[in-house]
């Protein structure tokens, strides 16, 4: 007898999660790629770097998932410093304030 998997895999889940915090944050609508966004997590969850991710709760991979949206997020910010402002953040960040 043939079972019936309503189970849908936490890999296959991915963009979803990914659209679903993208759709619900008004910074990383105006700030990051949707698609580009969701490349990023398959390659950061790819099975032969995180072989156990269906293991991983899903309120777990939202919190990972944010952690990169926001990673990004805030990466995206510095490019549009200038050269100036960009010496200032490096001194801030090596004085460590």
């Amino acid at each position: 007898m043939t079972q019936i998997i309503n189970h849908q895999s936490n890999y296959q889940k991915l963009p979803e999660l990914v659209k679903t915090l993208i759709n619900n944050n008004p910074l990383y609508q105006e700030n990051l790629d949707r698609q580009e966004m969701i490349e990023v997590i398959d390659r950061n969850f790819n099975p032969v770097v995180v072989p156990d991710v269906n293991s991983i709760s899903q309120e777990e991979l939202m919190k990972r998932i944010k952690r990169i949206l926001s990673l990004h997020l805030v990466s995206g910010m510095l490019n549009d410093l200038t050269p100036e402002e960009m010496k200032i953040f490096d001194e801030s960040v090596k004085r460590g304030g």
